[in-house]
């Protein structure tokens, strides 16, 4: 009884952050994209006047000089910069500290997030605490983030978390190893470059761990009950650009082609979850991230088929649409086949990527902490179509354990 009445809770807050996502612009960055777009991003922060940004990367881009194009560029648009590579995968509070130090150190105008998920997650975290004197925990949550931040470039060099256009950045605690996520519409990038020359390098395993990344975004977006008109053309056309490249992209990197799609996947991805939000696998993936450093990406992968298995009948008609688009119509099959082909669809790609379907760090004593934070944040944050309870998760949690 006690827990209909939450779900009942929960569904009317639902209905209220759908009504919200209609009303509340959404803003998207300029963008460029193909190859050498960065380039042109580096020509766009030369003509707006900016004298001096601070480049917000990870170590690893810098040694592979995945920097040294733009750093050229920007020094021929008269652009001076600071790099700050201490961005480390889920990156803490330290870290965004340590290059709010640097941004003011060295007098910057601007930033510029050239990396995956993690650096461009700390470059709008940064660019929020450079204008507003309020600690991250202080702007954590919705709508926080009171004073516009300091101008916000983003190049990211995955397909995969969309970081470059959602509203959402998440960061952290160092001590308590809790995710921290900072949600307003001020922390999107002012303009992004999506260029694929720059993600020909990625090993195939990061690639395909992102490419599910991506593909999880638009999924839980397309079932999510806040779902739209728009936000379904955004995972729709998603769902369809991750199935007919992300398996080229890791099997040959320089397919440029398939790298330029699945950059744009990705970032279609992100319009479609930032106003439909997530779901169980967020929610789940975070926490095993917290506790055992899985990566992101890699653990979206994992508890994807097993959410899309517990949802099944509340949502066969919205997964034999993104079976169709997919290419796994064959005939005429009903709802209920098509949902269950898109899900061992899911399956074969994990195979094929040699992505397991368990998760070895899973500690079955570990369970009922992490389904108990699962569930914290799924509950009144993400319009899941199908909630449940504590038993139910930790049962649900079980059957990832390795």
């Amino acid at each position: 009884m006690l827990f209909s009445l939450q779900v009942k809770g929960y569904q009317g807050l639902m209905g209220a952050m759908k009504f919200a996502a209609k009303v509340v612009p959404m803003p998207k960055p300029t963008l460029f994209t193909g190859v050498d777009s960065s380039l042109e991003l580096c020509d766009a922060i030369g003509q707006m006047g900016t004298k001096k940004v601070l480049i917000v990367t990870d170590e690893m881009l810098v040694k592979l000089g995945v920097l040294d194009k733009i750093q050229k560029r920007l020094t021929k648009n008269g652009v001076e910069f600071v790099i700050y590579d201490g961005v480390l995968p889920d990156p803490t509070y330290d870290q965004v500290e340590n290059g709010l130090n640097a941004y003011k150190q060295n007098k910057c105008e601007a930033i510029l997030a050239v990396g995956g998920g993690s650096p461009i997650d700390a470059a709008k975290v940064i660019a929020a605490r450079a204008t507003n004197n309020r600690a991250i925990k202080k702007l954590a949550g919705m709508f926080k983030v009171w004073t516009a931040p300091a101008p916000l470039f983003a190049i990211p060099t995955t397909a995969g978390t969309g970081s470059e256009v959602t509203i959402a950045a998440v960061v952290s605690d160092p001590v308590t190893h809790q995710k921290t996520p900072l949600i307003d519409p001020k922390l999107v990038p002012m303009v992004a470059a999506l260029d694929a020359g720059l993600m020909t390098g990625l090993p195939a395993h990061v690639t395909s761990a992102t490419g599910m990344d991506a593909l999880t975004h638009a999924v839980e977006a397309y079932i999510s009950k806040n779902a739209s008109s728009d936000t379904d053309g955004y995972a729709i056309a998603a769902t369809r650009l991750i199935m007919e490249n992300l398996s080229k992209a890791v099997k040959k990197g320089d397919n440029l082609e398939a790298r330029q799609n699945m950059a744009l996947a990705s970032y279609y991805a992100g319009l479609a979850f930032t106003k439909a939000s997530l779901g169980y696998v967020h929610a789940i993936s975070h926490n095993f991230g917290a506790k055992y450093s899985t990566p992101h990406g890699l653990g979206n992968a994992i508890v994807l088929p097993y959410v899309l298995d517990y949802s099944k009948a509340e949502i066969n008609d919205r997964l034999a649409d993104l079976a169709e688009v997919s290419g796994l119509k064959k005939g005429n099959e009903s709802n209920a086949e098509l949902a269950q082909k898109f899900i061992d669809k899911i399956r074969a790609m994990l195979k094929e990527f040699n992505i397991p379907e368990k998760l070895d760090a899973l500690k079955t004593e570990d369970i009922p902490e992490i389904a108990r934070l699962a569930l914290k944040e799924a509950h009144y944050n993400y319009p899941v179509p199908k909630y449940m309870d504590q038993e139910t998760c930790e049962s649900f949690i079980k059957q990832m354990v390795a």
